[in-house]
């Protein structure tokens, strides 16, 4: 009765296990192979993921099935899905009346961007406000002090949703705002991604025994055999009193401000606050995401969405996607900006690894005499993306765009100007991963006056910059350009 077991080992030995066991990662390979190509994602992404498959055995299988952005997404977000289509739904009827005011009242204004206003609220049914009074935050050192200010006039509720949320000293002193004010029977709601949040459980009880309730996105119990650190949740964002909200680039950390003691490398970022209407599309942005953390069904009512006091005028739509959205949205906006541009563009962004359709809309740009400059770190806290960034470097400056190493510090703003009127602040990075993997929030400003605002904060921070040229950038060792080749083979999974 053992002999065909036996029969088996013995031919197995004879074949040899090193010829057996690579046979069987190819077979398995191939497999994977086919469900990759069958789910039709962007050419650059499946070769990306087939080079791993068969160049890296075994491995290759393994870091698809932990990085790979489509495995299980239908079941991850099915019921996220039908949670957003319904509360949206509540809201839509109030978003048409006031995109509708906007329109007829500000023609003149959005002419010269009616294409990206047209796009965002035919194709995604973002609203277009009016009443907004923004304030530019430049630094944690003008964020926080701002943040504090707003969380001690909160009278009925708290928002708060964040990629990295880092147990800090700037956090215990946001917190003790928090703990404070939810004794004093403000609800306060905090979501905190928990792959770029590092918060301990003594902490995140201290805020429960306060009052303050705090839920992560997508809990992750193993994080080396779970993809869903893919589903970042990258947003940051502050709502309060559904009056002020907060929305850019800065998360809580000390890092983030520079007069912190012990902060070695200086860092760079831009912030918003606003008031005003505005508003409440990061609220209902965040009231999505609390249902399907929290297993609740918070409602549209008064209390989230009280009518705006604000008499600026500040036309802003605050624009969003994420792996739920049926539409990169945040990357349709980019694009349209870019190709819209008539006269200049400038950028900051600290991890560039752009996809095409971006790429060729920046060189189109430069190619049609549209001043586009670009500023990208010096110094990294990536050295991977930072090695794939460069490798496109070079196509963009033979079409004439300026590009900056910025030398200071690391900076980790993400900001666009285009035409010094058309702005764009938020927490998404021109990248693939911004545009297909995380969820991205960004607010978009048709604003001279804002405009003007982040053009100088831009030229200041060219003069802590070094310009690339030409010439120089083609003469680097070939070794380096190598590396930086072989870095943007991976770059749709970085």
């Amino acid at each position: 009765m053992f002999s065909f077991p036996l029969l088996l080992i013995d031919w197995l030995t004879d074949m040899g296990w090193a010829t057996i066991l690579l046979g069987i990662s190819y077979i398995l390979s191939a497999i994977v192979a086919i469900l990759i190509i069958s789910e039709n994602r962007n050419p650059s992404k499946t070769l990306g993921y087939l080079l791993l498959l068969f160049v890296l055995p075994y491995l290759g299988v393994l870091i698809y099935f932990v990085f790979g952005e489509n495995y299980r997404k239908r079941k991850l977000y099915k019921r996220k899905l039908i949670r957003d289509e319904r509360t949206m739904e509540k809201y839509n009827a109030y978003l048409v009346r006031l995109t509708r005011e906007a329109l007829a009242a500000y023609q003149e204004e959005i002419a010269h961007n009616a294409p990206l206003v047209r796009m965002l609220l035919r194709e995604s049914r973002v609203t277009l406000t009016v009443y907004n009074e923004v304030k530019l935050l430049v630094n944690g050192e003008e964020k926080f002090p701002a943040v504090m200010a707003a969380l001690k006039e909160a009278r009925h509720h708290i928002h708060l949703e964040y990629y990295i949320f880092e147990e800090s000293a700037v956090a215990e002193e946001i917190c003790a705002i928090l703990k404070q004010k939810a004794r004093e029977g403000v609800k306060v709601r905090l979501i905190y991604d928990d792959f770029g949040s590092s918060l301990s459980g003594k902490f995140l009880r201290s805020l429960h025994e306060a009052g303050v309730e705090a839920l992560p996105f997508y809990k992750i119990y193993i994080p080396v055999l779970s993809n869903r650190h893919n589903y970042r949740n990258h947003r940051k964002i502050i709502i309060v009193d559904g009056e002020t909200g907060f929305v850019g680039g800065i998360n809580i950390s000390d890092r983030y401000d520079n007069s912190r003691p012990g902060n070695e490398l200086f860092w760079r970022d831009t912030h918003l606050m606003i008031k005003g209407d505005a508003v409440k599309m990061m609220q209902a942005l965040f009231l999505v995401n609390w249902n399907f953390c929290a297993d609740e069904e918070l409602g549209v009512t008064h209390e989230f969405f009280p009518d705006t006091c604000v008499v600026s005028e500040e036309l802003t739509q605050i624009v969003y996607s994420g792996p739920d959205s049926d539409r990169a949205t945040v990357m349709l906006s980019y694009f349209a900006a870019i190709s819209n541009a008539q006269e200049s563009i400038c950028i900051t962004t600290p991890y560039f690894i752009p996809n095409e359709s971006i790429l060729n809309a920046l060189k189109k740009a430069a190619f049609s005499g549209v001043e586009v400059k670009l500023i990208v770190p010096g110094v990294s806290d990536s050295r991977v993306v930072n090695a794939a960034a460069r490798s496109y470097y070079e196509e963009l400056l033979e079409a004439g765009v300026q590009i900056y190493l910025y030398q200071k510090g690391f900076v980790h703003a993400k900001t666009m100007v285009c035409d010094g009127r058309l702005c764009m602040v938020g927490s998404s990075n021109m990248d693939i991963r911004s545009f297909d993997l995380n969820f991205e929030v960004n607010a978009v400003l048709y604003s001279r006056k804002l405009g003007a605002e982040l053009v100088s904060v831009f030229e200041n921070d060219l003069l802590s910059c070094e310009q690339v040229f030409l010439q120089n950038w083609k003469a680097r060792p070939r070794r380096v350009k190598l590396a930086d080749s072989i870095c943007r083979l991976f770059s749709p999974l970085l």
